[in-house]
């Protein structure tokens, strides 16, 4: 019998926004996305939407070798799978097919963040801060339960997801991206 899985992918970019978050909250990995395959290609979260411009939040569609990944050489992630039921799966995909049908109304929930410093909720109409995004579609598919709200949960929340299971800790560059693959296929196959 298949198994069915989601990927939780946790990264450390070196971007200032990153930096900041490490600073506040001592969690290693300040950014989250969610992959419905081992490929890590089709990845999707609340960041930036340009690279280039810091400023630039909403809703994207990532992939963990191009974009900011690829622009900030020392990236380091945590690759994680969680096996689901077929039911939260395609709940899941569901969820994330309505953000990407009108991804340009959603942006950075960047207040949000200060909420989370504060331990005060701070949701806002169509914003979203990366965990916050993660765990609330988690939670709405029932993969995740956590007494803390959507907009309070940080990676340290998100790192206690039953099923969680560690695949891949180290640099997203060209010297490491082998071994990934390796161990990505290893564990999935």
């Amino acid at each position: 019998m298949n198994q069915t899985y989601i990927y939780l992918v946790f990264t450390k970019t070196g971007t200032w926004l990153s930096k900041l978050i490490y600073t506040f909250s001592h969690i290693k990995y300040a950014h989250s996305s969610i992959s419905f395959d081992n490929s890590l290609t089709h990845m999707y979260s609340f960041g930036r939407t340009n690279a280039d411009n810091p400023f630039s939040g909403g809703f994207v569609s990532e992939n963990l070798y191009a974009g900011v990944y690829k622009k900030y050489a020392n990236c380091e992630c945590l690759i994680c799978r969680v096996k689901v039921t077929d039911e939260q799966y395609d709940a899941l995909r569901q969820l994330v097919k309505t953000f990407l049908q009108d991804k340009e109304k959603y942006g950075y929930n960047f207040i949000g963040l200060i909420g989370v410093l504060l331990n005060t909720p701070i949701k806002r109409k169509n914003r979203y801060f990366c965990s916050q995004f993660i765990s609330e579609i988690l939670m709405h598919s029932k993969v995740f339960t956590n007494p803390k709200v959507p907009e309070l949960c940080s990676m340290r929340e998100l790192l206690t997801i039953e099923n969680l299971e560690k695949v891949y800790e180290g640099y997203v560059n060209p010297n490491c991206l082998d071994v990934q693959h390796q161990a990505l296929g290893h564990l999935v196959s």
